[in-house]
């Protein structure tokens, strides 16, 4: 509780202080459950219907992620998940940050490896993250319409060399507003289906972040990004970032909540073991920020599902944890 009241993680209308998360395992499910009652307990005795999917997940082809693509869906199979959507950083024009994602020539080969990696038990589909700044939009919208995508996440990645190069002044806090800027942007622009990591920027400058010195600009973002329908993330490989919290942390979440933004899950994972990994925490925190659904995109249209029912999908995870 500490810890979110010195970054000014508030709620309520942009005002208040929120509850702290708890990281221990056992007491997310407890507490998430037990807001639940006795209807959302895991009936030990058979599988529960899988009914989520992994969201956010790379190839080896973006040159910092691990394993094939059966791999991934294999991980999907055991952590009980409906379906897994490979999203692999997109290809940009000029080399722009080559060494991070695929070559243009290399799409085809994507769309080839995924693919081959459909299975009977597990919906395997085709996605991709695509880099979102000023300027890019006609090559991402090309990309796009180059073959059937079933999720377009939209991504702001503040640390890449070029965007840094074109963007950073050596103003923090002008970076960061920049960053909200771009955000309320590319939900703007209709290329995407949901905006990946949405605060990913603490991590730019650990000790320059506070939450609540930035809040209106957050808001202001967040009313732009209501008002165009796009999805927001909640990624659960923020717990392995500089500021050790998902992304976006609970105070945002509470104001996306608040302007009735949707949160699809995704674990962001660059190896097989983090598909789906974080998914009961992700699903208490969303609890905790006052969600009742989870959202997932299947041929770029939005499913719900209760979070309670969620939580039950999840049960072969208990003995993991």
């Amino acid at each position: 509780m500490q810890a979110l009241r010195e970054r000014g993680e508030t709620g309520g209308g942009c005002q208040g202080v929120i509850p702290a998360w708890n990281h221990d395992h056992e007491g997310l499910r407890l507490a998430a459950r037990g807001r639940m009652g006795e209807a959302a307990l895991v009936n030990e005795s058979e599988m529960p219907l899988p009914l989520l999917y992994e969201s956010h997940c790379h190839t080896r082809l973006c040159k910092h992620a691990y394993g094939e693509p059966e791999e991934y869906v294999a991980m999907a199979r055991e952590r009980n998940l409906k379906g897994i959507t490979f999203t692999c950083h997109c290809p940009l024009p000029d080399g722009n940050s080559a060494h991070v994602r695929m070559e243009p020539g290399q799409y085809a080969d994507y769309l080839a490896m995924i693919a081959a990696a459909r299975a009977e038990d597990v919906d395997v589909r085709t996605g991709i993250e695509s880099d979102y700044y000023p300027g890019v939009e006609p090559w991402l919208e090309e990309l796009h319409a180059r073959s059937p995508l079933s999720h377009v996440l939209g991504s702001v990645h503040y640390q890449l060399g070029d965007y840094r190069k074109r963007y950073y002044t050596g103003d923090a806090l002008a970076y960061q507003k920049l960053y909200y800027e771009h955000l309320a942007m590319s939900a703007e622009t209709g290329l995407f289906d949901t905006l990946a990591h949405p605060d990913l920027i603490k991590n730019e400058s650990p000790a320059e972040w506070d939450f609540a010195r930035l809040r209106d600009d957050v808001c202001r973002s967040l009313d732009r990004i209501a008002a165009t329908g796009v999805a927001m993330e909640l990624n659960t490989s923020g717990m392995f970032k500089s500021i050790s919290e998902m992304n976006p942390s609970l105070g945002q979440l509470v104001l996306m909540r608040e302007r009735g933004i949707p949160v699809v899950l995704g674990a962001d994972a660059h190896v097989p073991d983090r598909v789906g990994d974080g998914y009961l925490e992700g699903l208490a925190l969303l609890l905790e920020a006052g969600y009742e659904k989870v959202s997932f995109f299947v041929d770029r249209k939005r499913q719900e599902v209760r979070i309670e029912e969620a939580l039950n999908s999840l049960g072969s995870l208990e003995a993991e944890v």
